[in-house]
């Protein structure tokens, strides 16, 4: 069959100045993924590398350029997951790590477990030879502003996004990955729904694969990846399945946020109630985009090489 991938860059509120750094960081991280999936990669790998360009591109809320906790410091959550058998992987609370997702790769296929946390999940980052970085390398000017102006108005925590992608590849294998710094000014040790298998994502090859992003405690509540994948069981559409969700998220538990969804025959869907939400998603080697809620931009791959 022929692949897709799906790429978010987070339920947020995105301003003017930034919309094209947010169109630009989502596609080129499809086309990093797509660019996998086009010589035969696998989707795993697919969703892996299209995170890591995120996690790399400071505008995002993940790895460099991760909000900060209330101390100030960086504590990031993610998780990958594969549909052909649901082996998954993810960590949380992790520090000094530049791209939290591969980590979360090699605990899905390095070891027994999950999720590993915090010290544990430092410790076999290093058995695994992945080397640390400094904290403050993780930290952007952007997230120290932000922190600092939260401290004065003694706010609430403020969630800004998360990053995430899915994928079907050419063998109808599909697979999730979702990274997050969380959210700003959360207590030391908050873990939200990134790296928690059936609310930060899920996927499996009898149904399809979700990234989430948004509300992480309300979508929690309603292990939102796993939801619209049960209605996609019960006969929904992909844009079905995830309206409910999303409905179902807002009803329940006052919660926003928004989802990319893929089935296994390749069907997919970017749909969020936030006020915004960078996605992009190429199939057929034509790649769509978008911000702002109807926005649909089309390009041809060819036309971005």
């Amino acid at each position: 069959m022929k692949p897709v991938i799906v790429v978010h860059g987070g339920a947020i509120t995105i301003v003017q100045e930034y919309a094209e750094g947010y169109r630009s960081g989502v596609k080129s991280a499809a086309l990093r993924g797509y660019d996998v999936l086009r010589q035969g990669g696998d989707a795993v790998t697919a969703v892996e590398e299209a995170v890591v360009v995120l996690e790399d591109n400071p505008l995002f809320n993940a790895g460099h350029g991760s909000v900060l906790n209330e101390e100030g410091e960086v504590e990031m959550d993610a998780i990958i997951m594969d549909g052909k058998d649901l082996s998954s992987g993810a960590v949380s609370a992790v520090r000094c790590i530049a791209n939290p997702i591969k980590l979360a790769r090699l605990v899905m296929e390095k070891t027994d477990h999950v999720l590993l946390t915090c010290k544990g999940a430092s410790l076999f980052a290093k058995s695994q030879g992945i080397p640390e970085i400094p904290g403050e390398k993780l930290i952007t000017e952007r997230s120290r502003e932000r922190w600092e102006k939260n401290l004065k108005l003694a706010s609430k925590p403020k969630g800004t996004g998360t990053v995430g992608a899915v994928a079907v590849d050419s063998q109808g294998n599909v697979a999730c990955a979702t990274s997050t710094g969380g959210t700003t000014n959360k207590m030391v040790g908050r873990v939200g729904d990134t790296p928690c298998i059936g609310s930060g994502g899920y996927a499996d090859n009898n149904v399809g694969a979700v990234s989430t992003t948004g509300d992480g405690e309300s979508i929690l509540k309603v292990t939102l990846a796993r939801l619209i994948l049960h209605y996609m069981e019960q006969g929904m559409s992909v844009q079905e399945a995830s309206d409910a969700g999303l409905n179902c998220m807002k009803t329940r538990v006052d919660g926003t946020g928004g989802v990319i969804v893929v089935n296994s025959a390749g069907e997919w869907t970017a749909k969020f109630s936030s006020n915004h939400m960078s996605w992009a998603a190429i199939k057929d080697d034509n790649l769509q985009c978008g911000i702002y809620l109807g926005e649909n931009e089309n390009i041809p791959v060819a036309e971005t090489l």
